[in-house]
């Protein structure tokens, strides 16, 4: 397996794949495919990594800037992480949360927010921050890691392209 940067002639099997992915998640609104096309179209998905196996894709991961009330910079939101229903259990998240990380870390990054399981996450560094809030959301499920810097005492927005339905 390889984890690479998403190419043009990846964009029709990633929204497939993200699709299956998350169609028999209960959490799921079934729009992660239409928010990561809709992230794309904007010019917001700053970072989009494939994992694939031969020419199969097996997993995605979408990492777009967010905006913080106070001002900050150079934070961004990770999600969705998509991998395949028969290829989960292999890793395949795993290395493409790290790989998303060290993307976020070469761009120089202040921070990553994610909405998600906490026990999950919490191997990747990511934990639930007073200071940061996703206005309705439960501050268990809402986690950061910081990647420099303190974290700032702000209220986090997600891109409009996280809006999207169809």
């Amino acid at each position: 397996m390889q984890i690479r940067a998403e190419r043009p002639d990846d964009v029709d099997a990633i929204h497939a794949l993200t699709r299956e992915a998350f169609q028999d998640a209960p959490h799921s609104s079934q729009t992660e495919a239409f928010i990561v096309d809709a992230l794309r179209r904007a010019g917001a998905l700053s970072v989009s990594l494939v994992a694939e196996e031969g020419a199969t894709l097996l997993g995605h991961v979408a990492l777009s800037p967010v905006e913080l009330s106070d001002g900050s910079t150079d934070w961004y939101g990770l999600g969705p992480i998509s991998v395949l229903p028969a290829q989960q259990g292999r890793g395949i998240g795993s290395a493409l949360m790290q790989a998303a990380i060290d993307a976020l870390q070469a761009r120089g990054a202040a921070g990553c927010v994610l909405l998600g399981d906490p026990d999950y996450y919490a191997r990747f560094g990511f934990e639930a921050d007073p200071r940061l809030r996703l206005p309705g959301i439960p501050a268990a499920y809402f986690q950061s890691r910081r990647l420099r810097d303190d974290s700032p005492d702000a209220d986090v927005r997600y891109h409009a392209g996280f809006d999207a339905t169809g």
